[in-house]
C-alpha cells in the first residue's frame, strides 16, 4: 500500500484539525467559567463539558500531531458516538451526519495509529 501513511497524514490533519473548529469554542467556553452544557450521559453538565473540551480539543491536536495518535482518537469516536446517537437521537439524519462521519474517521485513527509522517512514528525510533 503506497500511499497508506500519506492517507494516515491526511486524515489525521483533516479531522483533527477540523474537529479543532468544534472544540475550541467550548474550550473558550471552559476558560471563561461558564460551565453550562448538556449532560446527554447523566454525568453532569461540568463534567459533560471538561470531557467534551479535552475528546475535541485537546485530542483533536494529539491527533492532529500524530502523537498518542490510537489512545487520543478513542475520546474523540466516544463523544462523536454520543452527539450523532444520544444528542441527536431525535433529529433527522442529516443532523447526525457530521457526528457520524467523524467518528468513522477517528475509528480509522484509533485502529491505524498515525503512520510513519507522526510525532508518534519519531519517539519510537528514538527509543529503539
Amino acid at each position: 500500500m503506497p500511499f497508506r501513511n500519506l492517507s494516515l497524514l491526511i486524515l489525521r490533519l483533516a479531522g483533527g484539525l477540523m474537529m479543532l473548529t468544534h472544540g475550541y469554542p467550548k474550550f473558550m467556553k471552559l476558560l471563561s467559567g461558564d460551565f453550562s452544557f448538556a449532560d446527554p450521559i447523566g454525568i453532569g453538565e461540568e463534567v459533560s463539558l471538561v470531557a467534551t473540551v479535552f475528546a475535541e480539543f485537546i485530542c483533536s491536536i494529539l491527533v492532529a500531531l500524530g502523537l498518542y495518535t490510537r489512545l487520543a482518537s478513542v475520546p474523540i469516536l466516544f463523544t462523536m458516538l454520543i452527539a450523532a446517537l444520544v444528542v441527536h437521537s431525535g433529529d433527522p439524519f442529516g443532523r447526525q451526519e457530521l457526528g457520524l462521519l467523524y467518528a468513522a474517521v477517528f475509528a480509522v485513527t484509533a485502529l491505524n495509529g498515525g503512520g510513519n509522517y507522526s510525532l508518534d512514528k519519531i519517539i519510537r525510533k528514538k527509543n529503539i
